[in-house]
């Protein structure tokens, strides 16, 4: 395993800042904050630099919100001198980890994302009932409150080992321990929803399951989505089998649980639940909760553009992020229904 050295020195060149804010600002310069920061750009991220050289920076507290994405998310939002920063990390340090991620961990990473997931965890499918011809089943588990339980020190002590660079690591701490859930965790635990950085630590973080999945217990077909896995077997004696030395390993390392209520085992004929779709012998189909949220919310975009309270541009994005979603999935009527609900919703 390499370990890198002077990783600090590259976070925080200025070069690598001013860098850093083209990347973070991209998509977003209409937002006021974005504007501010912009106006005295020089000024600011040389202030940077300097609290950074210094040793002198200390993270800026968090503004926190929900959203629902569909279930509720509690995000908390960093200042923007802070989130350029995350890019700044996040750029030097993934390409350190990412070469030993598993081919099959699929969230936030470069050429992965949902649809690939779905599409490995289909290819197996197929693969292990031999196109629907002989039985098969999947184990699907989720880990309990993950970015809430994620253990400062474990983190730290997993990012240690493949940097020898005291400041990186002085850095790094600060970062992991700035966030402080109103969740009622310990001080020493969780890391924010919403944070480049966090999609990092999530991965680093979750590579240790990933790596005692696949080389301690030797699964072959195993697809992970950031708290979310799958497994499958044509034995079900197997999968059950698993649970246990998962939910050991978690508990033991990671000081991490699964989710009681959220381990599963089907087989493939009564359909896969995972990541929006449902994936059966012949076919892929969208979840019926997330049809039932696209026409819902293209509906009230409708009525709030109707109203003069939204814009039709505003309706058109949805329109398009919703057939995107059904492209990946057997839906081509479902698509024409949308397509004729958007017009007949705009003309009313």
């Amino acid at each position: 395993m390499k370990v890198h050295k002077d990783i600090f020195n590259r976070i925080i060149a200025l070069e690598h800042l001013f860098s850093s804010w083209e990347g973070f600002k991209r998509g977003k310069g209409s937002r006021t904050d974005v504007q501010e920061f912009e106006w005295k750009l020089e000024e600011n991220t040389f202030a940077l630099h300097r609290e950074l050289e210094s040793r002198t920076y200390t993270h800026s507290p968090y503004s926190a919100f929900f959203i629902c994405d569909p279930k509720q998310r509690h995000i908390h939002k960093a200042t923007v001198r802070d989130r350029i920063l995350h890019h700044a990390v996040f750029s030097i340090l993934n390409p350190i980890f990412e070469p030993s991620f598993i081919s099959h961990s699929f969230s936030c990473r470069d050429g992965k994302g949902t649809h690939k997931a779905v599409d490995s965890l289909e290819k197996m499918l197929s693969k292990i009932s031999r196109n629907g011809h002989e039985r098969c089943f999947v184990l699907q588990c989720d880990i309990h409150k993950f970015f809430d339980s994620v253990d400062h020190n474990i983190l730290l002590n997993i990012l240690g080992k493949r940097m020898k660079d005291d400041d990186a690591m002085w850095l790094l701490k600060d970062i992991v321990g700035s966030f402080k859930s109103a969740r009622f965790t310990p001080a020493t635990k969780g890391v924010p929803i919403g944070n480049l950085t966090s999609q990092l630590f999530a991965n680093v973080y979750l590579n240790e399951l990933d790596q005692f999945i696949k080389h301690t217990l030797r699964v072959q077909n195993y697809v992970r989505y950031t708290d979310d896995f799958a497994i499958v077997s044509n034995d079900p004696e197997y999968l059950r089998g698993l649970i246990q030395p998962i939910r050991a390993f978690l508990q033991e390392y990671l000081c991490l649980d699964l989710h009681p209520r959220k381990i599963s085992m089907r087989r493939y004929r009564q359909g896969i639940d995972f990541l929006g779709y449902v994936l059966l012998p012949h076919c892929r189909v969208v979840r019926t909760r997330t049809k039932q949220r696209m026409f819902r919310k293209l509906h009230l975009r409708a009525i709030a553009c109707r109203n003069g309270t939204g814009s039709k541009e505003s309706v058109e994005q949805s329109l398009h992020s919703y057939l995107g979603v059904l492209s990946h999935a057997n839906s081509y009527r479902l698509s024409d229904r949308l397509k004729n609900e958007y017009w007949f919703w705009l003309s009313e």
